[in-house]
């Protein structure tokens, strides 16, 4: 549908006949090879009602490469925990066994604070 007015709420009225609104495009960052990645392993205690969580961040790439890589430390781990905005959470204090895991695959791992 050419003239989808959901795509256009917030925009304000034109007289121009010839008018066409063209939406803004976001394109999402090519995912670097594991090598070239740099990933910190780090432990956050902050707003999380005291439950300590590893922290996995500095992940370039698509969602969809995020995601998978979150499920896959996931299931290696035996825990909860999500992927997303670039960082993957996982539950409990893992960070010498998630930073061990991302070296097998591949990745270049670091442990934080």
């Amino acid at each position: 549908m050419e003239n989808d007015w959901k795509k256009r709420l917030g925009v304000v009225y034109s007289t121009n006949p010839d008018f066409a609104y063209q939406e803004a495009s976001t394109q999402e960052a090519e995912t670097l090879p594991p090598a070239k990645q740099r990933l910190i392993v780090g432990i956050d205690r902050r707003n999380r009602g005291g439950k300590q969580v590893t922290l996995v961040t500095g992940f370039v790439g698509r969602d969809e490469d995020l995601k998978e890589l979150g499920r896959a430390l996931k299931v290696r781990c035996g825990v909860g925990g999500s992927a997303k905005d670039g960082e993957i959470t996982i539950q409990g204090d893992l960070r010498d066994k998630v930073t061990a895991l991302l070296k097998d695959l591949g990745y270049n791992a670091k442990r934080g604070n």
